[in-house]
């Protein structure tokens, strides 16, 4: 397997090279983007397939995947439907509440010897709640695996009846990692010699935990940091931190930094001016842009988040000003993942549009990279 060491390692080699002197289409990615730094901002060939899988515990798996060709249409969940009951009854506002990806329900899979990638979900989150990456990097040839996480997930943190620990979230993925793998739908397509983990907020440290395991080549921590509470050594795998700027829930210069500053070479590090915590999740396209806040107050229950500003913190972090609008921050992250992960399968022999030193990255998005750095 290549990883991404040598790239990062002789960084301003790799960028010029990346860059092909500033003016070309990149080698891989969409022919039609004008830089490497825009490289998988696009939806990429593959069509894509969803399906929901359930684990014996009961734990639901979502699988984002290449579908066959001629696969098209879309796939909406409603984020109403992974409240408790009781919570659901009375979300009865007309703020908006549904995310749409480019996907189809159980549609036919394809390919073959796909790399696979585990995803972990947020504190208060869900196995879709980032479905605007999830499903655009099967776009461009991976599986992605997504366990609800009983532990934190959104409709048992709701109504504080959470199961299990930290702990129990590594088991998830490697649980749902083994029941993709039996299905027969994607048994034959699945190469398990390329298996990243990318987590978000408590998900990053999930991701970290897991990475300590061989099956694991490397792994992105979104928001997040090193949330270990047992410490100790980083694993000795690739590891890229993305964070926003803005973020008041994990402190970019607190949190995530000292993280990459730990991890062990190579690892890279983004900052995203103007992107707060549900920067990297789908959460602020609802309520009109306020996030779940926002579809909570529209059903009259403004008085009970302010009896609770913890919760009114998280939901809103990123969604509000001064946080730009999430849909500048989403092609930044589609790219920078999407890149990132390709490299480290191999796919792509060196990292397209990532690395410090790159002029490229400075004038691409609508929102600036204010921190790149390499190891």
């Amino acid at each position: 397997m290549r990883t991404i060491a040598r790239s990062l390692v002789l960084a301003s080699v790799v960028a010029l090279a990346a860059c092909g002197g500033g003016s070309s289409s990149p080698k891989g990615g969409d022919p039609n983007a004008d830089t490497p730094a825009e490289a998988y901002i696009a939806v990429g060939p593959d069509p894509v397939g969803v399906t929901t899988l359930k684990l014996a515990s009961g734990v639901e798996v979502e699988v984002w995947y290449p579908a066959v060709e001629g696969t098209s249409g879309t796939d909406t969940y409603d984020v109403r439907d992974f409240t408790p009951e009781i919570i659901r009854n009375i979300l009865t506002g007309d703020a908006p509440a549904t995310y749409t990806s480019p996907a189809v329900r159980d549609a036919d899979p394809d390919g073959s010897d796909l790399p696979v990638v585990l995803f972990s979900h947020g504190a208060s989150g869900m196995r879709v709640q980032s479905t605007f990456l999830t499903a655009h990097l099967a776009s461009w040839g991976m599986v992605v695996i997504s366990p609800d996480h009983w532990s934190r997930d959104l409709p048992r943190a709701l109504v504080n009846a959470t199961v299990g620990t930290a702990e129990d979230s590594v088991t998830d993925l490697f649980s749902a990692l083994d029941l993709v793998a039996a299905d027969d739908r994607f048994a034959e397509r699945l190469d398990l010699e390329r298996v990243a983990v990318v987590g978000h907020s408590a998900g990053g440290g999930t991701a970290l935990r897991a990475a300590a395991d061989d099956r694991i080549d490397g792994y992105v921590s979104m928001a997040s940091g090193d949330l270990r509470q047992e410490g100790g050594d980083m694993p000795a795998k690739p590891s890229f931190f993305l964070a926003g700027a803005l973020d008041a829930i994990v402190s970019p210069t607190e949190r995530t930094r000292p993280a990459f500053e730990k991890a062990p070479s190579p690892s890279l590090l983004w900052i995203i001016d103007g992107v707060g915590h549900n920067g990297f999740d789908d959460f602020c396209t609802f309520g009109n842009g306020t996030g779940i806040i926002g579809v909570a107050e529209a059903s009259g229950l403004g008085a009970l988040l302010d009896a609770n500003p913890a919760l009114r913190r998280l939901g809103e972090d990123g969604c509000v000003p001064p946080a730009a609008k999430v849909e500048l921050a989403f092609p930044i992250i589609r790219h920078a993942v999407t890149a990132w992960l390709r490299n480290l399968f191999g796919v792509d022999p060196e990292p397209l549009g990532l690395l410090a030193g790159d002029p490229e990255l400075a004038g691409s998005y609508d929102l600036l990279v204010s921190t790149i750095e390499n190891k």
